[in-house]
């Protein structure tokens, strides 16, 4: 199947109405921007609404990652449809990335590079990215990094790591610090400052 697609590809990429500077394979071969699933990288399925209202999904999974930038991006998804004069990309699904940045007509530079910050993410990164947008609605890769403050197994457990970092309540209360309520000042902590969601601690 994919030495088919591939002799389908180098056909199209070498007719002359490709709109985007005449790319050939011999300057860019597209097989090298097709996803591996196994990679779990973000990629989208693209095709072209021509082909789909004729009744083709012809298309290849892109990776994002593998792309790099936006203008290689771009000059992939061109590259793969170079039969059509005027392309109008048609991105008929995604993998590995959240749902608020996929739409099926176009994927900007601003999307496409906040995609690859969450891409370059560790895993528990990446669920706490998602976590936080869903609480705060705020896509804002740079606003998660600065608010994100860690992994909590409950308010309290945060509440004990500030007092652990910022006082010495030995010091200060002496034998009184065992009777220092952490869950009062949890509570306290939680109403204006902070923000608990499903193990994830965020500032507001």
């Amino acid at each position: 199947m994919q030495n088919s697609i591939s002799s389908e590809l180098q056909s199209l990429a070498k007719k002359e109405n490709n709109r985007r500077g005449k790319l050939t394979l011999q300057k860019m071969s597209v097989k090298d921007y097709w996803n591996n699933s196994e990679d779990n990288h973000p990629a989208v399925y693209v095709g072209t609404y021509a082909k789909y209202n004729d009744g083709s999904l012809f298309g290849v999974w892109v990776d994002l990652v593998k792309c790099g930038d936006y203008n290689t991006f771009m000059d992939v998804c061109h590259n793969l449809h170079a039969d059509e004069v005027d392309p109008e990309l048609m991105y008929q699904d995604y993998e590995c990335f959240p749902s608020a940045w996929y739409s099926e007509s176009g994927i900007d530079e601003d999307t496409f590079d906040k995609i690859i910050e969450y891409a370059d993410m560790d895993d528990d990164d990446r669920d706490a990215f998602d976590e936080f947008s869903e609480a705060f609605g705020n896509d804002c890769v740079a606003s998660f990094k600065e608010r994100y403050m860690g992994q909590w197994d409950s308010e309290k457990d945060f509440a004990e790591h500030i007092i652990d970092e910022c006082y010495n309540l030995d010091d200060m209360m002496g034998h009184l610090a065992s009777y220092f309520d952490y869950d009062a000042y949890a509570r306290d902590l939680f109403i204006d400052d902070f923000y608990f969601s499903n193990g994830y601690v965020f500032r507001r």
